[in-house]
């Protein structure tokens, strides 16, 4: 007869004893020096538990021996499920305010991406296409580079942090497999070096436990700054496979599109099954449908009629019978643009009371496309605060922009009938007269015919046929 392998709890010690146990080892490092902890949370299941072990370690040292901030940094991509940025900003609020009537030297900060990173100042902004495994622009973008730059600023002034994570072997064989490298170069106990970011050390105090474990934990714990673990477990249950949205702070961290809760706008993987799982169980949440909608729209499986057949900068890039697609075209980001703007006011509307005032897109966002746009794509047509005020409603509220560098609309058609049917001729004298515009004020035209050459040879081709046939730019 077979035996039957149990996996017993916290590798066969009593919850409080494996507690205990760790919560011995947190308070001993973090009075060994004075090296800052950052503690990544997510607001899931694994980030939550790091962060209560923690807080359970200060709350039982003398207040003498709190002796340096420990700061809680939690991403924020501004494309995150709705639900789940509501749960999390929620709790760093929660969390702020506990920790200051406690004592507990705890200091939150929400980070988000810089205005030019954000997802839809990339797409829509400057055309870059949905994101793929090959393609996968978000990532350091939205992600990496908010996190590390918090980071890096704590090396630079103290020369060495200390990163807690929630990482765990049980998440993958990959994940095991990574966190069991670097704990060969281990200098200290329990402390791996951090091979992206040098100064840095990483932490995590339940690299051994089980999905098991960790509820478990959570559910018998409880959660020291009053955001109840109870309402955790529900968000969970509300969709289907088990996981979370991990601090991200190189590329070998799983993103978003990998785990349960990500950015609603994720194309690396197949379908949001966290996101239909919460509309389909919860009627109350159906006002994400838009949402779910306009990412499966993003997810489309052959985008070329999207896309210009030139590259960002121009050129094009010859393959097989057609050429490496670039960013989308003009036609396809106003009307990635309309769409957001649509499921925006459409959830404003219908939505529960908290989304009222919700922003999938923020107004700065908005003001940087239009720079965009009208700038560096000589778009000058602007066509964006006529966009916003078709779809919402109300007037774009941005200044004018500087009067010689936009086209009137009746100056617009003129230029087009002038053209005619032609689309590439009337791009490169839309782009003439924006560069020839935009050097009008000045004292010293330098450049100018660098640039005007750069948009005549831009519009070298007649179509992605010609460009086939003829190759790269001559």
């Amino acid at each position: 007869m077979s035996k039957v392998s149990v996996s017993l709890p916290f590798g066969g010690r009593t919850l409080s004893t494996a507690v205990d146990h760790l919560v011995t080892e947190i308070q001993n490092l973090y009075q060994e020096d004075n090296t800052p902890w950052v503690v990544g949370y997510s607001g899931g299941k694994d980030s939550t538990a790091v962060l209560q072990l923690v807080w359970l370690a200060l709350k039982g040292l003398p207040a003498e021996k709190r002796s340096k901030t420990v700061h809680v940094i939690s991403t924020d991509t501004l494309v995150e499920n709705p639900i789940v940025a509501s749960w999390v900003t929620s709790s760093l609020i929660t969390m702020e305010r506990a920790a200051q009537e406690q004592g507990i030297p705890i200091e939150p900060h929400r980070l988000t991406p810089e205005i030019k990173d954000t997802f839809w100042v990339n797409l829509a902004g400057k055309g870059y296409p949905a994101p793929r495994p090959k393609f996968r622009w978000c990532t350091d973008r939205l992600k990496i580079k908010p996190s590390n730059k918090f980071i890096k600023s704590q090396i630079k002034q103290y020369g060495e942090a200390i990163l807690v994570l929630g990482t765990r072997k049980a998440e993958s064989s990959a994940r095991a497999a990574s966190m069991t490298k670097h704990e060969k170069g281990r200098m200290r106990d329990r402390l791996s070096p951090n091979g992206s970011l040098p100064g840095s050390l990483v932490y995590s105090p339940v690299e051994d436990w089980s999905n098991d474990d960790v509820w478990l934990f959570l559910m018998q714990v409880a959660n020291q700054w009053g955001y109840p673990n109870k309402d955790l477990l529900t968000m969970y249950q509300g969709a289907s496979a088990d996981g979370e949205c991990p601090l991200v702070v190189d590329s070998s961290t799983p993103s978003c599109g990998d785990s349960r809760f990500g950015c609603w706008t994720c194309t690396l993987v197949e379908k949001d099954k966290s996101m239909t799982a919460m509309i389909q169980n919860d009627e109350e949440k159906e006002w994400m449908l838009p949402l779910l909608e306009l990412r499966n729209e993003l997810d489309v499986v052959d985008d070329r009629p999207l896309r210009d057949f030139r590259r960002m900068a121009g050129n094009v890039t010859p393959f097989h019978d057609a050429t490496v697609p670039g960013p989308y075209t003009q036609d396809a980001r106003e009307n990635w643009l309309r769409k957001l703007l649509q499921a925006q006011e459409w959830v404003r509307e219908h939505g529960p009371e908290s989304t009222v005032e919700i922003e999938l897109i923020t107004i700065p966002e908005l003001h940087e496309i239009r720079r965009i746009w009208v700038f560096e794509k000589h778009e000058i047509e602007d066509s964006l605060p006529r966009i916003y005020q078709e779809v919402t409603g109300r007037e774009f509220p941005g200044r004018p922009l500087e009067e010689n560098m936009v086209l009137a609309s009746d100056d617009v058609e003129i230029l087009k009938e002038i053209c005619g049917d032609d689309r590439l001729h009337f791009e490169m004298t839309r782009s003439l007269v924006a560069v020839e515009r935009s050097h009008r004020t000045m004292a010293r035209r330098a450049g100018l015919y660098d640039q005007l050459e750069k948009s005549v040879r831009r519009a070298f081709y007649d179509g992605e046929e010609d460009a086939t046939e003829r190759g790269p730019n001559p």
